[in-house]
């Protein structure tokens, strides 16, 4: 199949023409203190100051040219598209209901009914919000004790408080899309969702292109770990999400298929909840500058990935991250923007708050929370234009700028 037209990724820091958000709604009213952990959250946002929020974040993005689209919309006009069919619509549903924690084959056909009587936009808004136990009749079987039990889990289809974070089960490279394979079962659904909408949404499907990853393969790749550095460079951050197995299998792929990708720049990270993906502690700022976390810098396992003569993917490790990504980039040097200034407990705090994880709108120009005062005054010292947001909701789901959006097109200079 031909790449997409739509889609185009070659860079961090081009200016971004589209892009993929989530706005939050009612999944995360869903959330419960004793669930907190399986949700994979550590607290309960107020949402009307979250959307607040986040309706800002769009609408800086819109101020700098990009087009905003929006997940829950792309679901609805998929699941009403003519492509595929009725048929399609009920496979989705289908699919999900493969996931749930239901025995009963008649109480899970009580459920798919009650999916696919609602409408477009009702259907997408419950397969992100989730579905209850007391919403069902229980009219065509018996309730199942797991109803009855008062310290049961109230959910048949769980709520994804997550999905706001679109960088992750998304990565577009070049004009294809990596439909990433999501760590934690809390997440799984997202990319499911993710890869009918590529499938079905008549904007995405009129440029059909094969996909880099697929949703359920075996190994899991999340997109928090993945920079387009430039055409040739792709980092990939080997972290608690991301599997080794996974990045050989898309570098293999990028190799492969792609003309431009040359090198895959591979960068382990330690296998921990406060540096869950690469860009918690590493991003791109400009050509030649990237913030970084000072704690991380000692703890970094770089290794070079390159296509070889007779297929097979060549590795060889690499020392220093300064003199690596300037020879990878062909450049004479890159700097390194220590966040919180260098000094640790003030990194400490803001990394905790996402201060690295800036989000490139164009070359030296970046969106990063407003509570991150110092690191944000050190990027402006370094010459880069900070365009801040408020964060006190947002951040509580342990992302920032970067996580909470997913780049379809950038136009290259």
């Amino acid at each position: 199949m031909p790449a997409s037209a739509f889609l185009d990724i070659r860079s961090e820091i081009d200016p971004i023409q589209t892009i993929l958000l989530h706005r939050p709604g009612g999944e995360l009213e869903q959330l419960m203190p004793k669930y907190l952990d399986e949700m994979l959250f550590e607290d309960i946002p107020y949402l009307e100051q979250m959307q607040l929020e986040h309706d800002e974040f769009a609408s800086r993005l819109r101020e700098r040219g990009a087009e905003v689209l929006y997940f829950e919309q792309l679901l609805a006009e998929s699941l009403g598209s003519n492509i595929g069919g009725k048929a399609s619509r009920n496979q989705i549903v289908d699919a999900v209901l493969n996931e749930l924690r239901v025995n009963s084959s008649s109480l899970k056909q009580e459920i798919r009914e009650l999916l696919l009587d609602r409408g477009d936009a009702d259907l997408a808004r419950t397969l992100i919000s989730g579905l209850t136990k007391t919403e069902i009749p229980h009219k065509g079987s018996e309730k199942r004790l797991s109803f009855y039990i008062k310290e049961s889990y109230p959910f048949y289809l769980d709520p994804l408080p997550n999905l706001y974070f679109s960088r992750d089960y998304g990565t577009v490279i070049g004009k294809r899309m990596s439909v990433n394979t999501m760590k934690a079962r809390a997440r799984q659904r997202e990319s499911m969702l993710l890869e009918y909408i590529a499938e079905h949404h008549p904007r995405f499907a009129a440029h059909p292109g094969e996909l880099w990853h697929h949703h359920d393969e075996r190994d899991s790749i999340e997109g928090g770990d993945i920079l387009i550095l430039s055409d040739e460079v792709v980092a990939i951050g080997c972290s608690a999400r991301t599997s080794p197995e996974a990045i050989e299998e898309l570098a293999s792929r990028l190799f492969s298929q792609d003309e431009s990708v040359r090198r895959v720049l591979v960068m382990q990270i330690p296998f921990a909840r406060a540096y869950m993906h690469l860009d918690t502690v590493f991003t791109m700022v400009d050509r030649d500058k990237f913030t970084i976390f000072p704690g991380i810098s000692d703890y970094i396992t770089l290794f070079e990935m390159t296509p070889g003569a007779t297929g097979e993917i060549q590795i060889r490790p690499r020392e220093d991250l300064r003199e690596t990504l300037a020879s990878l980039l062909k450049l004479p040097s890159v700097q390194l923007i220590e966040t919180g200034g260098g000094d640790l407990l003030t990194a400490e705090r803001e990394q905790w708050n996402d201060g690295t994880n800036t989000l490139a709108i164009a070359p030296g120009t970046v969106i990063t929370y407003r509570r991150n005062r110092v690191s944000n005054e050190l990027l402006r010292k370094n010459g880069i234009e900070v365009v801040e947001i408020p964060g006190s909701e947002l951040v509580r789901g342990r992302g920032g700028p970067r996580c909470m959006s997913m780049p379809l097109a950038r136009q290259r200079t």
